[in-house]
């Protein structure tokens, strides 16, 4: 029952404010599941989520 003990996960954090960004820089850091500074998410490691951290780097931080 548990397969997918295996699964890689990455964890992202918050550190600069979405505000005055782009809408869909803002949309993306509510698709990783982060509402207010520095708060954290932890997420599969896979390539969408890895795009997704990309396209925001200058917003997030990975732990």
């Amino acid at each position: 029952m548990s397969e997918n003990t295996d699964k890689k996960t990455v964890k992202v954090k918050l550190v600069k404010s979405p505000i005055s960004t782009r809408a869909s820089h803002r949309a993306t850091v509510r698709g990783l599941g982060l509402r207010k500074l520095n708060s954290e998410s932890v997420l599969e490691d896979t390539p969408a989520v890895r795009g997704m951290i990309n396209k925001i780097s200058y917003l997030v931080k990975v732990l």
